[in-house]
């Protein structure tokens, strides 16, 4: 008599992506790599609260060499001063948030890895879809998408949620880049989040703060195991 064929355990499903942004200082950068973020966003947009100087995004970056993906926020920075600044910062990967052009993401991305910031509102995907056809067109392959919420006059981080219906029922998972969903995600929020829109990464910024640009360790805390605590659940349905 043949014996029962062995039982494999079900594959794993892949803990989602978490991205921390906004981080100015030694000691909440080490709370966020001990929170088990996998990467931290080091901003430098000098309009935003957020911002960083080069020197502390140096030593910020050689403090988590090794230990975290490091990552520079740009927007609308010459191509020049963008590559320069990565390559002094030691950066991992950059992210472009503002309105560059195809042929300058093309530029970064022949040195870095790029996360590529998209702004959704009324028009849905369609301007998503239009830019990422000419991205394909040009070679480059971002290694994330990032979805925002579209408000007028903002580049981001103004705590709006983006439409994460359009996103859940639109986005083309097969081909194109993995979806980082940002825009309004909180402790509260990020596990129903993950949920309905099934991401493949989770950005933050305010909504683990005590106040403006003042990142809250239990709520860093808080926010990567509930993201994590999520994906969990979506792999046991």
């Amino acid at each position: 008599m043949p014996s029962d064929p062995v039982r494999q355990p079900p594959a794993a499903t892949p803990a989602v992506w978490v991205k921390i942004c906004g981080v100015r200082d030694l000691a909440t950068l080490r709370e966020v790599i001990t929170a088990g973020a996998d990467a931290v966003g080091l901003n430098f947009y000098t309009p935003s609260p957020r911002s960083v100087t080069a020197d502390v995004a140096r030593a910020l970056s050689r403090e988590g060499a090794g230990e975290i993906e490091r990552v520079g926020l740009f927007v609308n920075h010459p191509v020049e001063w963008v590559l320069a600044t990565a390559r002094d910062c030691q950066l991992d990967t950059v992210q472009l948030h503002g309105d560059e052009t195809v042929a300058e993401i093309a530029a970064v991305a022949r040195e870095f890895p790029i996360i590529r910031a998209f702004r959704v509102g009324p028009a849905g995907l369609g301007p998503v879809a239009d830019e990422l056809a000419c991205l394909d067109a040009a070679g480059v392959r971002l290694r994330g998408a990032l979805v925002d919420a579209q408000v007028a006059g903002a580049y981001g981080g103004t705590g709006q949620r983006a439409p994460w219906d359009v996103l859940r029922t639109g986005w083309n998972r097969i081909h194109w880049p993995p979806l980082i969903l940002a825009g309004g995600l909180t402790c509260e929020n990020v596990a129903e989040a993950v949920a309905a829109v099934h991401p493949w990464g989770v950005d933050v910024a305010g909504g683990v703060e005590s106040s403006k640009a003042c990142k809250d360790p239990a709520r860093v805390r808080e926010f990567v195991a509930r993201a994590r605590g999520a994906r969990g659940q979506i792999g046991a349905r």
